[in-house]
């Protein structure tokens, strides 16, 4: 019993969510295939502050129910569709306003539309008609894979914020895996991981078939792990065009062993352009180490040197905004520094030059402020330094 109580607390601190489990949109339970006219299907008349599409390939289930269309089941093939997001017009960036109950437009991130797909093909020709409304050099695919304790709302909810507050103007693409989303189910969660390797690997074999001039990959938590298996899948199967087409891969705050790390990139060739975001003072994942026997996790700060050694970028966010376990997606410090292109990933392959609030530095020269970042690359190390930003 001390045992279980012990696993609940760490999945609590390990979560990270805070407020109610998040649903898409409440109404009454119906089948979203059966629903949907055109191919479509509009969910309730939305007054949000602007909305977000999220293109959604998933290794789950299908539902009945709208206000969660995809459950914690795993599904033997991807499905696929479409999910047109509200962002509140009292949003805070950095912030998912979420409501387990019947979510506001006003207030809350909901749904405003969904609208499934029937097949791989028609998926890659709707993202091929997104890619058409963008001009030429902002022709770009983001991949967000999500993290552990993630219902299908929490997760799309999250790629639409991230998008929606770092001002990107990619096509948004969310591979949504089965996260459990239970505390106490961690376990489940990272058997699923295993699992869903290989629908992350087809959905970049199908996002390299696209027109995109661009493909981005970003994996947060549980969810690197995911997206490092997907990327050692296709190495081993020889996909080398899929890896060839990711321009950039962002790990934050990945929770991966290691030595389990080190294994898969040895075994990714090629190894596309990498940075991988960390923190010591994520309490998450230092609670993950402890509950693995005390291996050390890639994102928990401890393992620089080994990073740069296979030539990968290491954002260092321990102080950034708290530092938190998704400080990635949460930071005003870090929004700002893309925003004025102090940070970019032209920056982390250390290209052109830097601008605002981001200098290269010896090593030993450290802007210092209410917040500062200091970004590792191989052979140098750039320091980034943002003052007078309020959550």
């Amino acid at each position: 019993m001390t045992r279980i109580l012990f696993l609940a607390f760490v999945s609590i601190i390990i979560s990270g969510c805070t407020g109610s489990r998040a649903v898409l949109w409440h109404g009454p339970n119906s089948n979203p295939a059966s629903v949907a006219v055109a191919n479509a299907a509009i969910i309730k008349p939305a007054q949000p502050a602007s909305v977000v599409p999220v293109y959604v390939a998933t290794s789950r289930q299908r539902s009945d129910d709208f206000s969660m269309p995809y459950n914690a089941k795993r599904s033997d093939k991807l499905n696929f569709s479409r999910v047109d997001i509200g962002i509140p017009k009292s949003h805070v960036k950095g912030v998912v306003e979420k409501t387990g109950y019947k979510p506001d437009p006003a207030k809350h991130f909901a749904a405003v539309s969904f609208q499934p797909f029937d097949n791989s093909q028609i998926f890659v020709n709707q993202l091929n008609q997104a890619l058409d409304q963008h001009s030429a050099k902002d022709q770009e695919l983001l991949i967000f894979v999500h993290g552990y304790n993630n219902n299908f709302a929490d997760s799309t909810f999250r790629a639409a914020q991230f998008t929606h507050d770092y001002g990107l103007k990619s096509v948004t693409v969310h591979y949504a895996w089965p996260s459990a989303a239970s505390l106490g189910l961690y376990v489940y969660d990272r058997d699923s991981a295993n699992f869903a390797r290989d629908g992350l690997a087809e959905l970049l074999k199908l996002a390299s078939k696209t027109k995109a001039k661009r493909i981005l990959l970003v994996g947060h938590s549980m969810g690197s792990f995911v997206t490092m298996e997907a990327l050692r899948t296709l190495a081993l199967n020889e996909e080398r065009t899929a890896l060839n087409r990711l321009t950039n891969v962002l790990l934050a705050a990945p929770d991966i062993d290691l030595d389990v790390f080190e294994k898969q990139v040895k075994d990714v060739k090629p190894l596309p352009p990498m940075a991988v975001l960390v923190s010591r003072n994520d309490s998450a994942l230092n609670i993950s180490g402890r509950i693995t026997g005390g291996h050390s996790r890639v994102g928990d700060g401890s393992s620089i040197e080994t990073l740069q050694k296979y030539g990968i970028a290491v954002l260092d966010a321990s102080t950034v905004d708290g530092g938190d376990h998704s400080v990635f997606a949460s930071s005003p410090t870090l929004m700002a520094l893309v925003s004025d292109g102090s940070l970019s990933f032209n920056t982390l392959k250390g290209e052109g030059q830097t601008s605002g609030q981001a200098i290269l530095a010896d090593g030993t020269n450290v802007i210092t402020g209410a917040a500062s970042m200091v970004i590792y690359l191989p052979g140098r190390i750039l320091t980034a330094a943002a003052t007078g930003f309020q959550q």
